[in-house]
């Protein structure tokens, strides 16, 4: 990945194929820095691999991936992915062990591991096994750990699909919390609610493609081509589409 400007992070002419099949096909992005950009479409669509590419974690076929100078040291980007990854660990370990790997002294791994602790209202959790939490609870122990971090970009790949309404409030809390902190957020989810709630661009998928990407505001009240339209009435996408520029 290399460093461009600091106007946002950039994607260009990235394609991603797995045997014969195209999963990611030609994508050209520029998102805004200091927002949070929704990444939508139907289950297929190609958003999270699009997401792990922006990533680094799937090596495009073709094309690159350019971030702002703040944003290019992988140090400063995190993910949380939609099944909680943790560490057999207590629950409090699981975060301070990773600032520990950072570079911080246990004392502050343990205070900011603790801040995040609290934050996501997980405080009294601190000594209980990470893997024994509620899906719910596992979750926003994974956010309390990326934003622990200090992160300058942090993706999220449906970090909501399995959570029940509740457990979804308080995860959505801790990016907001993200977003007061200006981190810039690009989020998968299947929900347009949740992208609504949320986003600032929203950028919608189909087949690999990108379907177009607008403001919120417009996405949702003037939709660009009848793709968005049929998406937003929860009418099946069928047909090939070309990329929205």
């Amino acid at each position: 990945m290399k460093p461009v400007t600091e106007s946002g992070l950039t994607a260009t002419g990235l394609t991603r194929r797995f045997g014969g099949i195209t999963a990611v096909f030609d994508v050209d992005l520029a998102l805004k820095p200091g927002q949070i950009t929704g990444l939508i479409g139907p289950n297929g669509a190609g958003k999270s691999l699009l997401l792990r590419v922006m990533h680094g974690l799937s090596q495009p076929d073709t094309g690159t991936v350019n971030f702002p100078y703040h944003y290019q040291d992988p140090a400063r980007q995190a993910m949380v992915f939609q099944r909680p990854v943790l560490l057999r660990r207590t629950a409090l370990a699981n975060i301070s062990f990773a600032l520990k790997v950072r570079g911080r002294s246990s004392q502050d791994a343990w205070r900011r591991a603790m801040t995040w602790m609290m934050r996501a209202e997980l405080d009294h959790l601190a000594n209980v096994p990470a893997r024994r939490l509620s899906g719910g609870e596992q979750q926003r122990l994974c956010m309390a750990r990326a934003l622990a971090l200090e992160p300058k970009i942090l993706f999220l790949d449906e970090p909501c699909a399995s959570l029940d309404p509740n457990a979804t409030v308080a995860v959505e809390a801790l990016v907001q919390d993200a977003i007061d902190l200006g981190v810039k957020v690009i989020m998968v989810t299947h929900d347009p609610a949740q992208a609504q709630r949320l986003g600032s661009e929203i950028v919608l998928m189909h087949q690999g493609r990108i379907a177009t990407k607008q403001s919120k505001l417009d996405f949702f009240t003037t939709p660009q081509n009848d793709l968005v339209s049929s998406f937003l009435a929860g009418k099946p996408l069928l047909r090939h589409v070309k990329e929205s520029r």
